[in-house]
């Protein structure tokens, strides 16, 4: 499939659904043509590419990927060059999250935590950057506040973050000056989706100067600053409501 010079390209991993899916839409509102991976959520993917394509045709994809198996970063690669050959920005957002309190974690939760949200952004980066190959090309990595401070119980999936913010830093001045590199720490954004109790969501809400959650329009309005901003790189910017102000 030919691209043409004037096209812009976005590929979001975990891009079918809840955060991903916004910032797809916002970059596809400002007239990129969008690179939608998904793991398991095939209905997803295809509705929401199928809704893009109704306002502008072939302008959304979809590609099949299980980014906790480093194997499959290939296969991801040989579907995005299928669809095009230059890609202007890289959003690494796919991710995984629950709790491992120390007593009951294994080796598999240290596979899956730490494959999805460290492991895969680094090799997925290193196999697509022939193709971050335009001027403005960039990468944003979607991190978490608590990259920063522990959450209870969570002792694989902190430590992930952490280091993917690190790695966020490590890669901005490894491809400077040719591709910025820049993240977004989400705070309270979307309430988990195997739920939370009303009197925890009350808690973290005491928490926020702001006293809100925030919406994944929040994350992806920031991502598409992120990327407009030529002159930034290696910046992690929370998005939290103020959070984590004194953190």
């Amino acid at each position: 499939m030919s691209t043409e010079n004037q096209k812009k390209w976005v590929l979001v991993t975990g891009g079918s659904k809840r955060i991903g899916a916004e910032i797809i839409t916002r970059f596809h509102r400002a007239q990129f043509n969008v690179v939608i991976h998904y793991n398991s959520s095939a209905q997803e993917a295809v509705q929401l590419s199928e809704s893009l394509n109704q306002e502008r045709a072939q302008s959304a994809f979809t590609i099949q990927a299980d980014l906790s198996n480093i194997n499959s970063i290939h296969s991801l690669y040989e579907q995005v060059i299928g669809i095009t050959k230059s890609l202007d920005l890289l959003v690494n957002n796919a991710s995984t999250f629950y709790p491992t309190p120390i007593d009951k974690l294994n080796e598999n939760d240290w596979d899956s935590l730490v494959n999805l949200n460290f492991k895969a952004p680094l090799f997925l980066t290193k196999k697509l950057l022939p193709l971050l190959n335009t001027p403005s090309s960039s990468i944003i990595n979607i991190v978490d506040i608590h990259s920063q401070r522990p959450l209870k119980d969570h002792v694989i999936y902190g430590p992930a973050k952490a280091a993917l913010a690190m790695l966020t830093r490590s890669l901005a001045k490894d491809l400077a000056p040719k591709i910025r590199v820049n993240g977004v720490s989400p705070g309270a954004i979307l309430w988990p989706e195997d739920g939370m109790s009303d009197k925890s969501k009350e808690s973290i809400l005491k928490q926020i100067p702001l006293n809100k959650s925030g919406t994944a329009s929040d994350i992806a309005e920031t991502v598409y600053f992120l990327h407009h901003s030529n002159y930034i790189t290696g910046q992690i910017i929370a998005v939290d409501g103020g959070r984590s102000i004194g953190w």
